[in-house]
């Protein structure tokens, strides 16, 4: 029998405690926000020491790990299910506009040279388990957009590839990081030495440059998850000033001593990669202020990373191609004399191209992130505005120079 307790005369009733609502972790997004903006910026000018300054794809990916080790109190299967209802979306939109601009210019099966397997691997733009394909060697758009495009728009669609593995590994990664946490988190970083010293070879190229990427950041998914569970903190204060700086350090060493510079930068030594990322994130989230309000410098840029954190998926799916349609769109100033005589400086800068590059990721924002929220059952929205809602490699130069692809 239920008893029921009367308050007394004079004495309001006591209201039951307001749920509590998750507050979002300021310091988070702006470590989101600035490796957005790096990433587009390496692309554009490929300038190899930006991944030392800021190593990107390390912090996005233990950004991840940690919010996916938050949403794991949950059962498994919804969560799993859930992170790849927000994240297939914008690649499907993607590959509705590239994959049938690959077909409009003559891409097909014959390309592949076995039609039945090219039908197959287009399931890859539907669930990215492997890389999607895509056609090489594209002519492209005059004035438009240059020559091989498919290429770009593909380059960045091995982090989508990368991030749905390890959603689909985080529950067992989760169990071995709270049962054996030391080697759960070096695990990646010993496959990585394996591969560098040839002691692991495997056949193929999907399956092996899945495992590449997880020795390569797999290690910051899961110092994420650690950050999350509180493994982190419960270290001795004095341990992670003292061992991040080493292991970055020796990633450091190991790059300069592999010919580091033009051409050949982290991107291209996974080791190298792994090691200075290990040790970026770990110091990184050892620092972790975890601000609930903007501090005072940072709230006049508060719109501006909701807006990255908003639409971080379409950010990082087209920007590729927006470097190339931007730099594509200035070589075109290449052809009044005038320019090319009395301001060559100003057409080879980086500057201008980057700024009508953020100029087309806005246009993109406004036709292709409304998929964003559709994605997390929410009413779509052309401009973000507020808070977030929550439930590459390869590199151009402006100029007379062709944008690459690549991570």
């Amino acid at each position: 029998m239920t008893t029921h307790t009367t308050p007394a005369p004079g004495v309001a009733p006591t209201a039951p405690p307001p749920a509590r609502t998750p507050v979002r972790d300021r310091y988070f997004d702006l470590l989101r926000a600035l490796a957005l903006f790096r990433v587009v910026l390496y692309h554009l000018t490929g300038w190899a020491w930006l991944p030392l300054v800021f190593p990107s794809m390390g912090v996005m990916f233990a950004l991840a790990g940690s919010l996916m080790a938050r949403s794991l109190k949950r059962p498994a299967g919804q969560v799993i299910r859930g992170r790849m209802r927000r994240l297939l979306p914008p690649l499907w939109l993607l590959g509705v506009v590239g994959v049938t601009g690959m077909v409009v210019q003559g891409w097909g099966p014959g390309d592949e040279g076995h039609p039945g397997w090219w039908w197959l691997h287009l399931t890859f733009w539907i669930v990215p388990l492997s890389d999607p394909p895509f056609a090489e060697g594209l002519p492209g758009v005059h004035g438009l957009i240059g020559e091989n495009w498919a290429a770009e728009l593909a380059g960045p669609l091995w982090y989508i590839r990368a991030y749905l593995w390890y959603v689909l590994l985080s529950p067992l990664l989760l169990k071995a990081l709270r049962a054996l946490p030391v080697v759960t988190i070096l695990m990646p970083i010993a496959l990585a030495v394996a591969f560098e010293l040839s002691w692991l070879a495997l056949p193929g190229e999907r399956f092996p440059s899945a495992l590449t990427d997880f020795s390569t950041f797999g290690a910051c998914w899961i110092l994420g998850m650690a950050h999350q569970e509180g493994i982190l903190r419960r270290l001795p204060r004095y341990v992670v000033p003292s061992v991040a700086p080493v292991v970055a350090l020796t990633g450091l060493w190991y790059a300069l001593h592999h010919d580091f510079g033009t051409g050949n930068d982290l991107d291209s030594m996974p080791l190298a990669q792994a090691l200075w990322s290990f040790g970026t994130v770990l110091v990184l989230l050892h620092v972790s202020p975890s601000w609930s309000q903007w501090p005072r410098r940072l709230r006049p840029f508060a719109g501006t990373i909701a807006v990255l954190n908003s639409r971080a998926v379409t950010i990082y799916l087209w920007h590729n191609t927006c470097i190339l349609v931007a730099a594509t769109l200035w070589d075109r100033l290449w052809g009044f004399p005038v320019l090319e005589r009395h301001v060559p400086g100003l057409l080879e800068s980086v500057w201008p191209v980057l700024a009508l590059a953020w100029v087309l990721i806005g246009c993109c924002v406004l036709a292709f992130g409304w998929a964003e929220d559709l994605a997390a059952k929410q009413r779509p929205r052309l401009w973000p505005t507020g808070e977030p809602r929550h439930g590459g490699r390869g590199r151009g130069r402006p100029g007379r120079r062709r944008v690459a692809a690549g991570g």
